[in-house]
């Protein structure tokens, strides 16, 4: 390019810049130092003496010299430096947009020709400042105002107008400007500048309202177009409905939000499936004819065929897609009985439950339907489209062999050909079950090659969950079995170590270097005894039992437990509710219900949130006005609201959450028997429990006990209590009674009859019912007391019991057991059920004497 083509900068129409104080600095400096020496030379003689007086003059003499120099040489300079370099005024000077730069009072300091030509200005005299030549303009004068306090406040500021005219006189019609103010700092103004930019955009507006008028035509015609359009996300989410579309189903579009509505809302059936399939390839965008139904706003079906196209983004991902919507029903056709046959036939195939499609001679997958293409929609998306399918693309490892096998069955024209089942890939997993049939006939399909075979597919993993469900349950039936056992067994070696502990601790003092390791060995064991008592719970051999109970006090102890078991990600929030009313319900139990319920929270909420445990007192006349269960009579109730902000539940879920092994986690990770165990609590505890949720919203379950009210026995019951232990003094648990002790636990045996010996009690010990009865008959009766293990071998504790009792009705006994009286209470007669002691294993030393000090007494 020529330089000699680019024109210069045009001069500034104002340059005033301000005037720097440095010469008039240095002269007063000088003449002081020429005043200091004269001073010197006249008096200083004789107070300093000559040669000091001519050392001072000789080096002033010196710095004058170097002055000069330093003048001379350029590095010091009398006049004031430069508004500004060249270069920066060039390039200021050469802006196509006006710029005037004002003080503090408003002066001009600097305004480029373009202000002066944007003004009509042929000189300086004609030049005013922005906020002068705006002032006189009702349509700026306010804006230039507030800019002008931005500027000042050290501030910045732009702004867009309009006005009925131009600056200069000769424009004529209404002119845009955009307005820019900063405020500058520069050294030689003791306050900082106004530096304003003007530029007209009227051009720039123009451009802007024609392309808008073009777009607006534009979607005039796309809505009142003959078929309907619609671009929606690769989410689903629609952007945008023409009119015709909108007319079609019913839908407002004064109402319509784009990115509010979904695809997935307006088809029917499975019809997302086949459009998900629609993916761009190494070609890119692509368009495919699909036939589905559209669901009008009155619930009504609309068949239509949809030319559906999906673009490339220029990273390779599908971009907004864009369908034109062609309506069935319409044409001069549409009541034609062929085309109301296709309509059908489209809709039963592709809102069949069964997926199908039909194959050629080399396998090549043909014809889909909308099931065929969400069941295989990861296969689908692997190999690029339906179209790149074959048959042994459906099924993998061992699957492929049968599958396969059924395929070459069906080419040759077997009739009667087994079913294939074969496991789904992908994160979800499940099952389906394929059935293979040749095709009869001699029809040809479109591209005159046959379809050869028919393959119909069935979702089988509902099927094969509940069946492993039910081989789970079975699984967790022998567990328990498994866990009763195992537990019983802890609880008799439990019981000899927390024995002898207490004899070891009888014999030592508090002062001793091994009590406090004795200590430590029977705090453990009475820790595992806890574990044990949870297994046998789980097992399903301890019997729980009702009780009188504050509810705010149970979620206070639980609160630990449910912040362990619930994690970090979840923030969990108890509102205790005031006074509380009483609620007789087993306090396991009632944790296994709290504990369940949060747990249900913390899996719908994988992401974490916020966990809400609320209690409140609800009385009769107000459960009518706040719910309508129709089952839940009125009456008062203590409320328990586990509140979760998860994933929610659909109201088909909802209807099945109690039912026995129904699960919407993965296989594998659950029994489905939680929510139905809680139901079966609430209900035998005499409460009722409904659930409401919302998708996405979140889920609360409403847990009602029955108010508790005390009768006076209990009351009267409760004060005695409290008076005993108030005037409870230490008791004596020593005796002289003759005692058989019946245990085939060698451990517990000899704990046992050391404990009761040292208490001075008679012991005579059996390893077994059979040798027990003998030592029995031998002595003639004359036992005090018999105690008793309940599992033995030969001859258990109930029959040993039930047999002493025919000789002896009068015998006083005590079972000792790991499982809870109730499981074998229940097997001896009805009159014998109240006639004898219980001694849970593990038991300590003190319980053991107590016990058999009740029962002596009693």
């Amino acid at each position: 390019m020529d330089n000699s083509s680019i024109p210069e900068s045009a001069p500034p129409v104002i340059d005033r810049p301000a005037r720097s104080r440095s010469p008039a600095r240095l002269v007063l400096l000088g003449l002081g130092l020429a005043l200091l020496a004269v001073l010197l030379f006249l008096f200083g003689r004789d107070k300093f003496g000559e040669p000091a007086v001519l050392a001072v003059l000789g080096g002033l003499a010196g710095l004058g010299v170097f002055f000069l120099f330093a003048q001379v040489l350029g590095f010091i300079r009398l006049t004031a430096q430069q508004h500004s370099d060249t270069f920066a005024t060039q390039l200021v000077d050469g802006m196509d947009a006006g710029l005037v730069v004002t003080d503090a009072d408003g002066r001009i300091v600097y305004a480029n020709r373009a202000y002066a030509d944007l003004l009509g200005a042929q000189n300086e005299n004609e030049v005013a400042s922005v906020e002068t030549v705006f002032s006189r303009r009702m349509e700026a004068s306010e804006i230039v105002y507030r800019m002008t306090n931005a500027a000042r406040g050290g501030n910045s500021a732009i702004e867009e107008f309009r006005l009925s005219s131009g600056l200069k006189s000769g424009d004529e019609g209404a002119r845009w400007f955009r307005l820019r103010v900063r405020a500058m700092r520069h050294g030689d103004f003791p306050k900082p500048l106004a530096v304003w930019q003007i530029s007209d955009i009227t051009a720039d507006r123009k451009r802007q309202e024609s392309a808008f008028q073009e777009l607006q035509n534009a979607i005039h015609y796309l809505d009142h177009a003959p078929a309907g359009f619609l671009a929606s996300e690769k989410d689903g989410s629609i952007v945008y409905m023409n009119a015709t579309l909108a007319d079609w189903l019913g839908i407002d579009l004064a109402t319509f939000e784009p990115g509010k509505v979904d695809l997935s809302d307006l088809v029917l059936g499975d019809g997302m499936a086949l459009l998900a399939a629609v993916r761009p390839d190494n070609r890119g965008a692509k368009t495919s004819v699909i036939d589905l139904d559209l669901a009008k706003s009155n619930g009504k079906p609309l068949p239509v065929r949809l030319y559906h196209r999906v673009p490339v983004t220029p990273d390779g991902a599908p971009g907004v897609s864009r369908t034109i919507v062609v309506n069935r029903m319409l044409g001069e056709e549409a009541g034609d009985p062929l085309r109301a046959a296709e309509v059908r036939f489209t809709r039963f195939f592709n809102n069949t439950p069964v997926a199908i499609a039909s194959l050629s001679a080399d396998g090549s997958i043909r014809r889909v339907n909308a099931p065929f293409q969400r069941m295989f929609a990861g296969v689908i998306g692997r190999k690029g489209g339906v179209e790149a399918l074959k048959i042994g693309d459906l099924a993998s490892g061992e699957a492929r062999g049968p599958l396969d096998a059924a395929w070459a069955e069906a080419i040759a024209g077997q009739a009667q050909i087994k079913p294939v089942d074969v496991p789904l890939e992908g994160e979800n997993g499940g099952h389906v079950r394929f059935f293979i049939s040749p095709v009869t006939g001699e029809e040809e399909s479109e591209g005159g090659e046959d379809d050869r075979v028919i393959i119909y597919v069935l979702d089988m993993s509902e099927q094969r969950a509940l069946q492993e469900q039910f081989a789970q349950g079975q699984k967790m039936q022998a567990v328990g079995q498994l866990a009763g056992g195992v537990a019983h067994d802890f609880n008799n070696v439990l019981t000899a170590i927390i024995g002898f502990s207490d004899l070891l601790l009888a014999s030592h003092r508090p002062s001793d270097r091994s009590f406090q390791d004795i200590m430590n060995i029977k705090q453990n064991a009475n820790r595992a005894a806890s574990l044990v008592r949870q297994l046998l719970a789980f097992s399903r051999r301890q019997t729980l039992r009702p009780q009188v109970i504050q509810l705010g006090d149970v979620l206070s102890d639980l609160r630990m437990l449910l912040a362990r078991v619930l994690g970090e990600k979840v923030d969990l929030q108890v509102v205790h509710g005031r006074e509380l009313w009483p609620v007789k319900a087993d306090v396991s139990q009632f944790e296994q219900v709290v504990v369940n319920l949060a747990v249900n929270a913390r899996d719908a909420m994988p992401e974490g949130g916020k966990l809400t445990i609320r209690t409140a007192n609800i009385a009769a006349a107000d459960v009518p006005r706040l719910y309508h269960y129709k089952e839940m009579p009125a009456a008062d109730y203590v409320l328990l609201e586990v509140e979760d902000e998860g994933t929610g539940m659909s109201p088909e879920v909802m209807e099945k959450i109690f039912e026995p092994f129904f699960s919407t986690k993965e296989v594998g990770k659950g029994t489905g028997l939680g929510l139905s165990t809680v139901y079966g609590i609430v209900k035998q505890t005499g409460g009722f429990i409904y659930p409401a949720s919302e998708m996405g919203k979140g889920t609360v379950f409403r847990v009602f006990l029955p108010r508790h009210i005390p009768t006076a026995a209990e009351v009267a019951e409760a004060s005695n209590v409290v008076e005993d232990i108030r005037k409870e003094k230490p008791r004596d648990l020593t005796g002289s009674a003759v005692i058989l002790l019946v245990e085939d636990e060698d451990a517990v045996r000899a704990f046992a009859s050391r404990a009761l010996t040292s208490r001075g009690y008679e012991v005579h010990e059996a390893s077994s019912g059979a040798e027990a009865l003998e030592i029995y008959t031998e002595r003639g009766s004359g036992f005090d007391l018999v105690i008793s293990d309940v599992v033995m071998p030969e001859m258990d504790g109930p029959t040993l019991f039930r047999e002493l009792r025919k000789s002896e009705p009068e015998q006083k006994f005590i079972f000792m057991s790991g499982y809870a009286e109730e499981a074998f209470a229940r097997n001896l007669p009805e009159a014998d059920r109240e006639a004898f002691g219980f001694l849970p294993k593990p038991f300590s030393l003190k319980q053991l004497a107590t016990t058999v000090k009740d029962v002596l007494e009693g």
